[in-house]
């Protein structure tokens, strides 16, 4: 309940408020924010907070089966999520992105359904829907921040300003149209990281808190023969 709780609450702080107010119109630093919350800690939450009987009816239609089914294969939604999030980032498709409302409102949506798909291996609700085993769980987040990490080093390192809706926007707190960009590709790259490290974290002592569970009763029985024999 406190996930489902806590997605839904961040979603709405991520889309209204001050943060989408600065991402609109003054800083590409505090869109990345809001694109990494939207990607990276809404749909894992979501996820993990959605009982699996809410859904399972909805896998009765043979047709949304067979499409989930697809879907949330490990490379159809890495590469999936991965193409939708770099081509948005294209300086002709973002700037089309911010001058158009309607766009960007679709943009968010596609964000949203690609990274809830791209966390679904690890954090989904379904084991029937392509569920993978901790060790794949572990490598599949590790591989996800490659391409992610390579946008953000482009983004960062770039020598002039790629986006012209923030070169022309109002400066904030002594930012440079640059520095901003910079700032931006920084909090992907590192925040970014950050995030799918520590859901790596997460998989890796639950599944070494599983094995130890499962090693505990075949252990017991010798232990408890040793202190009778004793």
């Amino acid at each position: 309940v406190a996930s489902f709780a806590a997605g839904w609450a961040l979603l709405f702080l991520a889309l209204q408020g001050p943060l989408h107010d600065l991402s609109d119109t003054y800083l590409f630093s505090a869109h990345m924010v809001q694109h990494l919350v939207l990607t990276l800690v809404v749909p894992p939450l979501l996820l993990a907070g959605t009982p699996a009987g809410l859904l399972r009816p909805v896998l009765r239609v043979r047709a949304v089966a067979a499409a989930a089914r697809v879907a949330t294969r490990p490379l159809v939604a890495f590469g999936l999520y991965n193409a939708l999030f770099a081509l948005w980032h294209v300086p002709t498709l973002y700037d089309l992105m911010m001058r158009n409302h309607d766009v960007h409102v679709v943009v968010h949506l596609l964000f949203l359904a690609s990274a809830t798909l791209l966390w679904w291996p690890v954090a989904g609700p379904l084991p029937e829907l392509n569920r993978l085993s901790p060790g794949a769980a572990i490598l599949y987040l590790f591989l996800a921040g490659i391409p992610m990490m390579a946008l953000a080093s482009l983004i960062s390192l770039a020598d002039e300003v790629l986006y012209p809706w923030y070169a022309a926007a109002p400066r904030l707190w002594g930012l440079s149209p640059l520095e901003d960009q910079r700032l931006g590709g920084l909090i992907m790259w590192v925040p970014g990281s950050l995030v799918l490290w520590a859901a790596i974290t997460i998989v890796f002592f639950r599944w070494s808190a599983a094995r130890e569970n499962e090693e505990r009763p075949a252990r017991a029985p010798g232990v408890r023969h040793s202190a009778a024999r004793r």
